[in-house]
């Protein structure tokens, strides 16, 4: 069971409420990236599933080119 202060939660929820979440969200999100719900070995997997599926047929594409707008 967590034990925190009244004054720490309410000025926990102002800052939660700030970035646009609940303070409920907010702890969620922080525990499940300290409990290491973001798995670094799914994220290398999904990254190699990913890789090399298109072919840009040598075709080379340069900064500008790639920000021009239509």
């Amino acid at each position: 069971m967590l034990s925190i202060d009244e004054r720490t939660v309410e000025r926990a929820r102002k800052r939660a409420g700030a970035l646009g979440k609940s303070l409920n969200q907010l702890i969620r999100d922080y525990l499940q990236t300290l409990a290491g719900g973001d798995d670094a070995d799914c994220s290398i997997q999904e990254f190699e599933r990913l890789s090399g599926t298109s072919n840009s047929h040598g075709v080379r594409f340069n900064r500008d080119e790639t920000h021009e707008r239509s």
